[in-house]
């Protein structure tokens, strides 16, 4: 019904619905406990190791007490929880917790009623989506830690932005006339729509980068990729640079970042984060990603569930009260490093961010070949536009390619030569070429779909 009478008002309207919507969001976002929050956040920043130590502890033993006396879930989970004793070894004994066991559970999980919470969803791009509910006290503790981060590369809530993200606003009008977002004229917020870049549409999208001028761009990285690797290929720039690139959502990898930077001018700046409210992982200013302590308790465990320098991250977010999520598994993968960054931030470094626990491709012969190493294989080859490698069995990949006219045979020799590498001989590889890759329905692009169900 909304949906039906947004569609049916004038752009005029459209934009000024947008407008108050975000008005609403940023109202709740920035009010409470934002201010004060974002002051206490800032000062940790010059805290040493020990510091952020301690009041990590304090904040996992609230928390801790908070799910212990407010869910009933937590309530039997943490029954015999020994919080008179040392807590970082006694937390090791909790359960840890899936994506499924909190779905399963959420009636017992959530600690506020749907009317109170802030709401958000996940995306869904493993199997079912999941609603879960934020206090407004949590929501604006991650938008000050957001908004810091931001604010220490230049962006403030009022500068023009161009946001690429999953939001369906689109309609066929708009289509028809080439006009591909919509705007938020108080917050100057241009927001481009991700389900529409495609070669036809693509100079649009850059003339109207042109003529709005946004400084910082934020959003998923594959949509800016596309429209930055199209405007090189076709000698089609932006005609001025752009100050900071926030990509959210997706893993962005080492080719992506180098065409961002050469076609926008901007440093592209990395983040982790999740719409269930994992804790914060943030890069610096020297180009260090770093734990943000005060936002959750980390650990990175390999396949035994031991502590490791690469593996599975598994957190519990301090900012989760009102769907508390302790020890959970959420299939992403991380790489730490025993490096100290001279930035002034001493939280513990990340090497890098390896994506979705599933986002590889399985080898008996290889075992598993992650995210990074499947994106490189197009590094010789001439003419992809984008490619998706899905796999359903252990011993055979289907090749998605959406190909130009730059794109032969030998190409096609050449990516399969490169997957042979990576996956051995004995995986059988087939392509098909298809016009166009669809995302997901959160309008997310995933380079590999892994279905297979493996331990």
């Amino acid at each position: 019904m909304q949906e039906r009478i947004y569609k049916s008002l004038p752009n005029v309207l459209q934009n000024g619905l947008v407008t108050f919507f975000d008005y609403i969001q940023y109202k709740k976002r920035h009010s409470g406990v934002y201010g004060q929050f974002l002051a206490e956040y800032k000062n940790a920043k010059s805290l040493n190791i020990e510091e952020l130590i301690f009041l990590q502890k304090e904040c996992l033993i609230e928390f801790l007490n908070y799910a212990k006396h407010s869910s009933t879930y937590y309530k039997n989970l943490l029954n015999d929880f020994p919080f008179n004793q040392d807590v970082f070894q006694a937390y090791k004994t909790i359960p840890i917790q899936s994506k499924e066991d909190i779905r399963e559970n959420l009636g017992r999980i959530f600690t506020i009623s749907k009317k109170k919470a802030i709401l958000s969803k996940t995306g869904g791009t493993t199997g079912k989506s999941m609603e879960v509910r934020f206090r407004p006290d949590d929501m604006q503790k991650r938008f000050a830690i957001l908004d810091a981060w931001r604010e220490s590369f230049g962006y403030k809530l009022g500068d023009k932005v161009a946001w690429f993200s999953g939001k369906s606003l689109l309609t066929d009008k708009d289509v028809k006339a080439n006009k591909y977002w919509k705007y938020d004229f108080l917050y100057k917020i241009r927001y481009y729509s991700t389900f529409h870049i495609h070669d036809n549409s693509i100079r649009h999208y850059i003339d109207d980068l042109n003529n709005f001028k946004p400084l910082f761009a934020i959003g998923f990285p594959s949509s800016m990729y596309e429209i930055a690797k199209w405007g090189l290929k076709n000698n089609f720039p932006l005609k001025y640079k752009m100050e900071t690139l926030f990509p959210t959502a997706e893993t962005i990898i080492d080719e992506e970042r180098r065409v961002l930077e050469t076609f926008f001018g901007g440093r592209v700046v990395n983040q982790y984060a999740s719409s269930e409210g994992a804790p914060f992982i943030l890069e610096c200013k020297k180009g260090k990603l770093h734990l943000e302590m005060l936002s959750g308790f980390f650990e990175v465990l390999d396949e035994q569930g031991l502590p490791a320098q690469s593996g599975e991250l598994v957190f519990t977010s301090f900012s989760t009260h009102g769907t508390p999520l302790i020890r959970y598994a959420i299939k992403d993968r991380i790489v730490l490093s025993d490096e100290i960054c001279d930035c002034g931030n001493h939280n513990p470094v990340v090497k890098s961010i390896e994506g979705r626990v599933n986002d590889f491709i399985y080898s008996k012969e290889r075992g598993k070949i992650n995210l990074g190493n499947i994106s490189n294989c197009i590094k010789y080859v001439k003419g992809v536009i984008k490619f998706q490698i899905i796999q359903n069995q252990e011993d055979a990949v289907l090749v998605l390619v959406v190909k130009s006219s730059e794109y032969s045979l030998n190409d096609e020799k050449m990516f399969r030569h490169e997957l042979v590498q990576r996956l051995g001989e004995k995986v059988d590889i087939k392509f098909q070429y298809v016009s166009d890759i669809p995302r997901e329905s959160s309008g997310k692009y995933r380079i590999v779909k892994n279905n297979l169900k493996l331990a």
